[in-house]
């Protein structure tokens, strides 16, 4: 029976069903350290993702994964390790737990070979030290916390599940190249502290890859901003003037649309993945259930403050590229039937006079052709003028003169309508 549901399976069936199980977070005690980092994947190489991998577990002596995995995790005995593999990025947290450390002061990547950081380097994007401990106390000292932990910065920071844990971090890069994540456990299971620190991680690492839009669309700003003048001047010519240069104009918004396209193709997939991971951000938070603490943005409003001014920017470069695309085939579309009609307009002119030529070519030909039979005529009337000389040499009655004046009528008249016949056939061969 079950090799018979098993042959009735959808090819895809299982790999479908594995989704709602990729990626799963992990289970973490009330005290630990976590070291995360992601890293942008290698467009050129795409396997070096999973080289890397490969490279960790044969220094650790750990079993690798097959190929084509996207969730990895194994315990060195020093410490857990996870890696996941993303879309454009891959990333790594190092777990340790009941470090007897201060908060901060030894990470767990720390424990990680150095010569295996070595190659990590140069691609990282988010690097995060967090760090889970317990607390009940019901007022925070917000100040001390700030001092002791995050150099004094200011905090952003919630009530995290509905109350049962507060999460602060300053999102500020350290002299490590790490930032700080505390969360204080009150009453979170393992399972949920694992979920709600994947989140708070995972809303860092989506805001870092919908950043990623901003420098392209600050860096496409003023050449757009020099295309739509150049396109202006070219409307405006456009409109003020009457069809001469009409090609000119054409070559040029040809050559501009050409640009604003490739422009255009080589930031959409920034631009629409920005969107993407900024609906990502968006719903990692709402799945935080934040409650305020009083003196502290939210994660909400952090995001919404300092992040969807970035994604605004984003969108308006994106239809402001839409919009000039749009207008300019338009353009183009006018200019190509202006140009079209004009060269309609110089072809009935040249066809008009090529019909003057034919007629004029018509008349110089009847002329020709009355010349010639005069002509041809003249040579055989002087034949027949020669004959009747000849015959009356013999002694025959004949009088050439009398002979060659009454041929002449006859002569004409027979050679005109031997041209007449040839120039008929030549007509009804054309017309076939």
């Amino acid at each position: 029976m079950n090799n018979r549901i098993n042959r009735l399976d959808h090819p895809q069936r299982k790999v479908l069903n594995d989704e709602a199980h990729a990626r799963p977070s992990e289970a973490l005690p009330t005290s630990c350290a976590v070291s995360y980092f992601a890293r942008l994947s290698d467009r050129a190489n795409p396997e070096r993702e999973f080289e890397l991998l490969q490279e960790f577990c044969r220094e650790y002596e750990l079993t690798a994964p097959q190929p084509g995995v996207k969730h990895y995790a194994a315990d060195t005995g020093q410490f857990r390790v996870r890696w996941e593999r993303h879309t454009e990025f891959a990333r790594y947290a190092i777990t340790v737990d009941d470090p007897i450390t201060e908060p901060f002061a030894e990470p767990p990547i720390r424990l990680v070979s150095p010569d295996w950081l070595d190659q990590v380097e140069g691609s990282l994007l988010v690097a995060v030290h967090t760090r889970i401990t317990e607390h009940h106390d019901q007022e925070l000292d917000l100040r001390a916390i700030s001092k002791e932990y995050f150099e004094g910065e200011i905090m952003v920071g919630s009530k995290i599940a509905d109350g049962a844990a507060v999460a602060l971090t300053d999102f500020r890069i350290r002299k490590d190249g790490f930032s700080h994540l505390l969360v204080l456990n009150d009453c979170m299971n393992p399972t949920q502290t694992g979920r709600m620190v994947q989140r708070l991680l995972e809303i860092e690492s989506y805001r870092m890859m919908t950043l990623l839009a901003l420098p392209l669309a600050q860096s496409l700003g003023p050449r757009l901003t020099d295309m739509e003048r150049e396109f202006s001047d070219i409307s405006t010519t456009l409109a003020s003037k009457g069809n001469e240069g009409d090609q000119q104009l054409l070559d040029r918004i040809i050559q501009l649309e050409a640009e604003s396209e490739s422009t255009r193709m080589n930031s959409q997939f920034r631009f629409s993945a920005a969107e993407a991971y900024y609906e990502l951000v968006q719903q990692r938070t709402a799945e935080l259930r934040e409650s305020r603490i009083r003196g502290l943005q939210t994660f909400e409003e952090f995001t919404q403050r300092r992040l969807t001014p970035a994604v605004k920017t984003c969108r308006s470069t994106a239809t402001r590229q839409h919009s000039l695309s749009d207008r300019m085939a338009r353009a183009t579309q006018l200019l190509s039937t202006r140009v079209d009609v004009d060269r309609q307009r110089q072809n009935q002119i040249l066809l008009s006079k090529m019909n003057q030529r034919a007629k004029t070519q018509l008349r110089l030909q009847a002329t020709v052709e009355g010349l010639s039979v005069a002509a041809i005529t003249y040579y055989v009337v002087g034949l027949v003028g020669y004959i009747g000389k000849g015959l009356q040499d013999v002694g025959l009655p004949v009088q050439p003169t009398v002979v060659t004046g009454l041929s002449v009528p006859l002569i004409a008249l027979l050679i005109f309508l031997a041209v007449r016949r040839v120039r008929r056939g030549l007509s009804r061969n054309k017309d076939t």
